[in-house]
This record gives C-alpha cells, sequence and structure tokens, in this order.
C-alpha cells in the first residue's frame, strides 16, 4: 500500500492512461479524484469500480481557469489536499503548417499549455512537501520519423518538456518533485480512433517488440514518477525502444 494517505487529482482521467493511473494508485491505497470533460458515464464506471470513497469525478474544462481552479477546490474539498498532480488531459489534432488556423492553435495550446501550466499554479498551494507532478510529453517529440501534421501537437510538447526541466528547479526548494513521460503510441481509444487496420499495423512495425503500448504500461511509469524522490526534472520515454 505504497500510497496509502496519498490523493492524486488526474486529468482525462477516466479513460484511457488516466484511468490506469487511477487504477493502478488506488490498488496502492491511494485516493484520486479524476476529471473528465464530456463523457459521465465513463466516469462514472471508475467511481463504481473504485468505489465512491476512493474516487471523486469531476467534469470540467481542463483548458479553461475557471476548470482548473474548480478542480483544485472540489479535490481538497473532498481529501484535503493534493499528494500526486498528473495533467493527462490533451488533444492531438493534425495539421502541417499550411492547414494550421489561429483557432485551432490556440485550442490546442490551451488544454494542453496552459491548463496543465495553471493547474499546478493553483494545486502548488495544497501539495505538501514529499508531493510529484507528473506532466505528459510525447516520445514523437525525440523521433526522427515525426510527420508535419504533427506541428502544433508536438510544439505543445516541447513546451511541457521545458515546463518539467525549470518548474523542477522552481519547486524543489517546496519539496515538491517534478517529471514528465513522454509515451509512444499507445492503445488507447483516443489513438485508435479513426485509424485503419493498415496504419495501427504499420505503426506496430516502428517497434522492435512490433506492438503498441498499453495503458497500464505507461501509467506504471507515472505511478513509479509519483513516488520517486531524486528522479527530478526529467522526461521519461516509454515506447517500447521506438525512440
Amino acid at each position: 500500500m505504497a500510497f496509502s494517505g496519498k490523493v492524486a487529482l488526474i486529468t482525462g482521467g477516466s479513460k484511457g492512461i488516466g484511468r490506469s493511473v487511477a487504477e493502478q494508485l488506488v490498488a496502492q491505497g491511494g485516493k484520486v479524484a479524476i476529471n473528465y470533460s464530456s463523457d459521465s458515464t465513463a466516469a462514472d464506471e471508475v467511481v463504481s469500480s473504485l468505489g465512491a470513497d476512493n474516487v471523486l469525478a469531476i467534469k470540467a474544462d481542463a483548458g479553461s481557469m475557471s476548470g482548473v481552479n474548480s478542480m483544485v477546490e472540489q479535490t481538497v474539498a473532498k481529501f484535503g489536499k493534493i499528494d500526486i498532480l498528473v495533467p493527462n488531459a490533451g488533444s492531438m489534432p493534425l495539421a502541417n503548417l499550411e492547414s494550421l488556423t489561429e483557432e485551432l492553435f490556440d485550442k490546442v495550446y490551451a488544454l494542453n499549455v496552459k491548463g496543465p501550466l495553471f493547474l499546478a499554479k493553483a494545486a502548488v498551494p495544497h501539495m505538501p512537501s514529499g508531493s510529484h507532478i507528473i506532466f505528459i510529453s510525447t516520445s514523437l517529440c525525440h523521433s526522427s520519423t515525426v510527420m508535419p501534421i504533427h506541428l502544433a501537437y508536438c510544439s505543445t510538447k516541447g513546451a511541457i518538456e521545458q515546463m518539467t526541466r525549470i518548474l523542477s528547479k522552481d519547486l524543489a526548494p517546496k519539496g515538491i518533485v517534478v517529471n514528465a513521460v513522454a509515451p509512444g503510441p499507445t492503445a488507447t481509444e483516443l489513438f485508435m480512433r479513426g485509424k485503419p487496420d493498415a496504419m495501427v499495423e504499420a505503426i506496430k512495425k516502428q517497434s522492435p517488440f512490433n506492438r503498441l503500448g498499453a495503458p497500464d504500461e505507461i501509467a506504471e511509469a507515472i505511478v513509479y514518477l509519483s513516488g520517486t524522490k531524486w528522479v527530478a526534472g526529467q522526461t521519461l520515454r516509454c515506447n517500447g525502444s521506438m525512440v
């Protein structure tokens, strides 16, 4: 029960990687607040599965200041503090320079960059010494085969990795450890949506393991970084040797 008495706030926590993190933390004694944007059915399933005493589901826009503040306030009201912060919610629009619009740029930066940064700002006053923040990047930031359509997405995750480095130094005097995880292709509902089988098979072949990652495998890395004391300011790539 390594996380007994610990409280985590996970955005995008009702599905995929976020849900796996919630399941693993609760299995080890933790309490979790999971944020979702619209699908209450999935969030209700997590609460039902893990227990209402262990899980708080919060509907909020993780890319807005009102949503960020609401998530922190509700988590603290129920559990009293935040020990682990996982700003997992994000979007992955596909657009090269020609097709990129200002509207798309603003939308993806709000959810992928502004939301995580200001969520950390709102949460830190409620995070005791020994707490952890784990941001989410992508292994595409380090891949030589990245495509032009990943322009906006990778630029947001590049910002996340720099935030990780700087906030690690900024928050260390408070006893807060900051790291990031950079997944490779992972078999989540969001990743699989709209991809034909042939494309998925081609992506699998980019890994020497000839498969996609599983949400629980990425979650294992996030949970590890939720307990580390001396690994700080790092981006851990979880991609099955793809990058």
